[in-house]
């Protein structure tokens, strides 16, 4: 079920910061039965029934829908008409949206109905994925986004960045786990982090350039047409891996997949070493740069530039801040 909805953020010099909130998830992940992602009391229990409607659906994978489809959002639309609190397009929800508390309607606008049709819409395409190989519920959220026909086409999650993004995004909202030890990262931490990040000033943009080691080259190419593979140098979330690597946090590689491995941070919170997401949903985050303060970020902006300092309101699509937790210890 394909998502694009957008949060417009008007922001100056200071960044009036607008983030995403209750996405902090705990416990053993799509695994488990229990829901241990922090949501909005009043859908709780809606999501736990919800989270055990087939073998393949759990309650925090709900959740991490939800957030990544609205934030919770019972009246969120998308410029391409997806509607309510999971998205769904109209032709979608007359297939399957269920009339969940009984009360002889069908309301797409009604988490109450949205969000048992939800699950039961992914327990149908689960079922209609079931014979393609790889993982059954990476397949299952691809298919949500992009169409049972796309996965079964390609064998898998098709080749489409952004379901490519939503998949690596919800699962590992899901997967969070902050009862095995992981933590926000510390004052010392991020200023460890900004250090590193400031002693690779003035280094050149590379596609897909960086690793936790430092400059690297990257790969071809960007959406410009620009390679890295000849050029030793960032982009803009191999910089912060790097940096934070340095602090002893592991980020994944991509700036949607730092966002969801991350805990957001509420507007007046936000601290040096924060990192500063843009992009018009979770998972079409683009571009990722590390807080130092004053409305101001060191990030690797784009091919033809350096690292550098930048102001904040340097793009239009200011997504969320979020800080970098210790859990999170390999790529996803």
């Amino acid at each position: 079920m394909k998502s694009t909805t957008a949060v417009t953020v008007g922001i100056g010099a200071t960044a009036a910061v607008v983030v995403a909130a209750l996405v902090q998830a705990a416990g053993d992940g799509p695994a488990g039965t229990a829901l241990t992602m922090a949501v909005p009391a009043e859908y709780k229990s809606l999501i736990e029934d919800a989270g055990n409607t087939c073998p393949e659906v759990t309650p925090n994978l709900i959740a991490a829908l939800l957030t990544q489809e609205s934030r919770f959002n019972p009246k969120a639309t998308s410029p391409v008409g997806a509607q309510g609190i999971a998205q769904f397009m109209p032709s979608t929800w007359e297939t399957h949206g269920v009339d969940g508390n009984g009360d002889g309607k069908r309301d797409v606008w009604d988490p109450e109905d949205a969000i048992p049709a939800s699950a039961n819409y992914l327990c149908t395409i689960a079922e209609d994925v079931k014979g393609v190989p790889g993982n059954k519920q990476s397949n299952m959220l691809a298919a949500y986004n992009a169409g049972s026909a796309a996965v079964q086409k390609y064998g898998g999650v098709p080749p489409y960045k952004e379901t490519q993004n939503y998949v690596r995004s919800i699962t590992a909202l899901a997967n969070q786990n902050k009862g095995s030890g992981g933590k926000a990262a510390t004052t010392e931490q991020a200023a460890i982090a900004i250090n590193a990040a400031e002693q690779m000033i003035g280094t050149p943009y590379s596609w897909g350039g960086g690793n936790a080691s430092g400059p690297s080259t990257g790969i071809c190419c960007s959406p410009s047409g620009r390679s890295g593979k000849s050029t030793v140098g960032f982009d803009c979330s191999g910089l912060t891996l790097y940096a934070y690597a340095k602090a002893g946090i592991a980020l994944p590689r991509t700036a949607a997949a730092q966002y969801a491995a991350s805990e957001p941070v509420k507007p007046g919170n936000v601290k040096p070493g924060d990192l500063v997401f843009y992009g018009a949903s979770a998972a079409s985050i683009h571009h990722v740069g590390i807080y130092v303060g004053g409305g101001w970020m060191i990030d690797a902006p784009r091919p033809g530039t350096q690292v550098r300092y930048s102001p904040m309101d340097t793009m239009p699509d200011l997504f969320g801040v979020a800080r970098p937790t210790s859990n999170t210890n390999k790529e996803i």
